[in-house]
């Protein structure tokens, strides 16, 4: 099994017209995703943050990726769960980052923030941890 980076996955799932590289590099990354791999959570954040700002995809088509990623059965995605409950919080309005330190802080008691945006979102989903706004 090996480990996939975020240019690969990019190449695999983004069809970007304006780059020639990316057309060279298009069938290498469809053969690696065809094989066992695993993808860690760091390179799913890098992936999001390259589609979202990158390449300016809507919320949609990310989640869209996320989610067939995630069903492809020979891949591991690290903390599969964590991120697909992610995934759910990301399509509600939560940014991903945020949504997956939440995910992945599920064993805490709460979740400590500066962050208002954060705070106000996760309570107006209900989800755990419950978010605490530090003053």
């Amino acid at each position: 099994m090996k480990a996939l980076d975020t240019s690969v996955l990019a190449r695999f799932f983004v069809d970007d017209a304006d780059d020639a590289q990316a057309a060279v590099q298009r069938p290498a990354a469809a053969a690696a995703l065809s094989e066992r791999s695993f993808v860690s959570v760091t390179v799913l954040l890098e992936l999001e943050w390259v589609m979202r700002g990158f390449y300016k995809l809507p919320t949609a088509d990310i989640s869209s990726v996320l989610r067939a990623l995630a069903g492809i059965a020979h891949v591991t995605l690290e903390d599969r769960d964590a991120v697909l409950r992610a995934v759910d919080a990301f399509d509600k309005g939560l940014d991903f980052a945020d949504a997956m330190h939440l995910a992945r802080s599920s064993r805490a008691s709460g979740f400590a923030t500066f962050d208002q945006r954060l705070a106000k979102r996760a309570k107006r989903l209900a989800l755990t941890p419950t978010v605490g706004l530090l003053a």
